[in-house]
């Protein structure tokens, strides 16, 4: 008996993009190697997507420490282990002008992706976010980028203000409506504290709006969400601190009562 053909990057992009357009919302499911996202495939997620800070994790580093190389290569792990649709976590597109965002965008569909997220934090606490107009011309950038693709590559445009200690509600509307006007296809505001402020910001956008759950105090369920306008409901680092903690707890328990009884729990 013959293997299925590889589904084709097209197809899965058509998929994605499917996604966003149909009733409800959906879950984008974040692995961070080659094994959960099979896993997370075989438990019948639609879609996946990298996780900065979980790929950083699993090389031993902090968020924002992977560079663009490293970022693709963990990408091409995670296309080569499932045929599921796989977006990507590009941070700030590793570098400040919108010719280094192009270039990631183009990167990261080269690497498998059919989608990518780009942020507009600096990585600069002394001056933490791009200003608008350069901000807006980076998501131009890779909007250009992506529309030049024999594909639907969905760029994702990521307001980072709640996320970094800016809880300035009209202020990240105003900017993710400027990164809708300037070619994102979703929008993300990542740390908004209520259902009533997600629901403002989704009544505010013409775009489907992403949610991060992860945060404690801060997530809300498929149900809450969808009731209020989001589309697509990311997990973030939280599966793989998860499964991080289970095995804290297993270790703890051997090296420290020298039993074995998280073995009968698996």
């Amino acid at each position: 008996m013959s293997e299925a053909a590889p589904v084709s990057q097209a197809a899965k992009a058509a998929s994605f993009r499917a996604l966003h357009e149909r009733e409800g919302a959906f879950v984008i499911a974040n692995p961070w190697d080659a094994g959960s996202a099979r896993l997370l495939a075989d438990l019948g997620f639609e879609a996946l997507a990298t996780s900065s800070g979980a790929a950083a994790a699993v090389r031993g580093r902090k968020d924002g420490q992977l560079g663009r190389d490293d970022a693709m290569a963990h990408a091409k792990e995670l296309v080569a282990a499932t045929d599921l649709p796989i977006a990507g976590d590009m941070e700030n597109g590793f570098g400040e002008t919108p010719e280094h965002v192009a270039e990631t965008v183009r990167l990261a569909a080269a690497a498998g992706l059919v989608g990518c997220s780009i942020e507009d934090f600096t990585g600069d606490k002394a001056k933490p976010f791009y200003d608008l107009d350069l901000a807006v011309r980076r998501i131009a950038a890779a909007a250009e980028a992506a529309r030049a693709l024999p594909f639907p590559f969905t760029l994702t445009a990521r307001c980072e203000h709640f996320l970094r200690g800016h809880a300035d509600l009209g202020a990240t509307i105003a900017r993710l409506q400027a990164y809708e006007a300037a070619g994102a296809d979703v929008l993300f505001a990542p740390a908004l504290p209520d259902l009533e402020s997600i629901r403002t910001v989704c009544a505010a956008l013409k775009k489907p709006l992403n949610f991060m759950a992860g945060i404690p105090g801060k997530s809300f369920s498929v149900a809450a969400l969808a009731g209020v306008g989001v589309k697509r409901i990311s997990l973030a680092t939280s599966l793989y601190r998860a499964a991080m903690k289970a095995v804290r707890e297993a270790a703890t328990e051997v090296r420290t009562s020298g039993s074995f009884g998280y073995i009968d729990r698996l």
